[in-house]
């Protein structure tokens, strides 16, 4: 039994030197480098967690196409939709070189009614700049340049003499 008694109160010694050895390593080791240790453990937080967020998305990118590879029912109405909204679309632009075209051919017909009647009024000896004229007029209610009344010139004298060289 003494012998146990022994190496009960060597043991408390060894473990309270082993303790002290330790508080002092590591306690200069803080005073040292504790603001360093410091920064890059917030650091290492910092990127850890936007890592963990990219992680994450693409985890889920990746579900999202391996569901859509998966699923082919989603990719072929997709695509129908696609096609379906190509042909809309092609019919509007249609439907516009349609009113485009009708608008061309409405505007060279009237050139040629105004051409036909420039001949016939040629032909009757009236002006056809008179006649053609008309149809212009017609189109544009209000008053135009050449239908507008020209101002007079005043009576009142000028302000300055007549010549260039006057000498006074």
């Amino acid at each position: 039994m003494e012998r146990e008694g022994e190496q009960l109160s060597a043991r408390p010694a060894l473990e309270t030197e082993g303790l002290r050895f330790l508080h002092v390593t590591v306690g200069s080791l803080l005073a040292a480098y504790g603001w360093y240790i410091l920064f890059s453990g917030v650091l290492l937080y910092v990127v850890f967690q936007k890592l963990s967020t990219r992680l994450r998305a693409l985890r889920q990118r990746q579900l999202d196409q391996a569901e859509a590879a998966v699923e082919p029912d989603v990719v072929a109405k997709r695509q129908e939709a696609l096609a379906a909204a190509r042909l809309r679309m092609q019919e509007e632009l249609n439907a516009q070189v349609e009113k485009h075209k009708e608008k061309l051919r409405q505007l060279e017909e009237d050139k040629r009614r105004q051409k036909i009647e420039m001949w016939d009024s040629m032909q009757e000896g009236k002006s056809y700049r008179g006649s053609a004229r008309k149809p212009q007029e017609e189109d544009s209610p209000g008053p135009s340049a050449s239908s507008a009344v020209p101002k007079r010139k005043s009576d009142k004298k000028p302000l300055r003499g007549g010549g260039k060289h006057r000498v006074m």
